[in-house]
């Protein structure tokens, strides 16, 4: 399988962290659980000049590097990959982020996966002539995953155009009442239950392809006969 996986906030905990900036920054109190909508500008009750320096100081490498990965995702990455899966990593962060995010890969056993950088969300970042290019969110419609897994209700919205596959709302406050219509749905709070999905859904298309191959073989023998 080819697996997406969003970033911030499904491989590491960085609204947690962006809390405890802004109340460092502005004197914004707000918890994690208090972040109920995605728009950063909101969720702390600032403008629009504080958002822009909040942002600046979380895309820094001190900002970045130090955040914990969520638990048990780099078992389940490293699962994935021993297995056989190709994992890529999704990202809404600017491409000039891209040596902090492969030293934070690095740090914690995941430096083999690929990171794709994607303007989700419309902010056009300027690219540097050394880093990846920060692709349009329609570009990545046409990159075929077999599972998506992200947080944000704006991305999962524009993924349901693509063709096929399984969608993972990954559980945060920000996204509790967002109802995705994607076909192939599941909401996972944690990596234990992303796993244990990951697996069933094996399981099915297993049974699948070989209920396939027998209606086959019985369809071939009635013909024989």
């Amino acid at each position: 399988m080819r697996i997406y996986v969003d970033f911030d906030d499904v491989l590491c905990e960085t609204a947690q962290a962006l809390a405890l900036l802004a109340q460092e920054m502005f004197g914004r109190a707000i918890s994690f659980e208090q972040i109920h909508t995605f728009d950063l500008q909101v969720a702390f009750r600032i403008d629009r000049q504080q958002h822009e320096a909040l942002m600046d100081r979380a895309h820094a490498p001190a900002f970045l590097l130090p955040l914990p990965p969520l638990p048990g995702c780099v078992a389940g990455l490293q699962a994935w990959l021993r297995q056989g899966h190709e994992v890529v990593v999704v990202t809404g962060r600017p491409s000039t982020t891209h040596r902090v995010s492969r030293d934070w890969l690095r740090l914690h056993g995941l430096a083999s996966l690929p990171v794709l950088y994607v303007d989700k969300y419309n902010r056009n970042h300027a690219t540097p002539p050394d880093a990846p290019p920060f692709l349009p969110l329609a570009a990545l419609l046409q990159e075929p995953f077999d599972v998506v897994i992200d947080d944000s209700p704006v991305v999962l919205d524009a993924l349901q155009a693509r063709p096929g596959g399984r969608t993972v709302v990954f559980d945060r406050p920000w996204n509790r009442t967002y109802v995705c219509q994607a076909p192939r749905v599941t909401r996972c709070r944690g990596w234990r239950e992303v796993m244990s999905d990951i697996e069933r859904g094996q399981g099915q298309g297993t049974r699948e392809k070989g209920q396939g191959k027998r209606a086959k073989v019985r369809g071939t023998e009635r013909t024989a006969d």
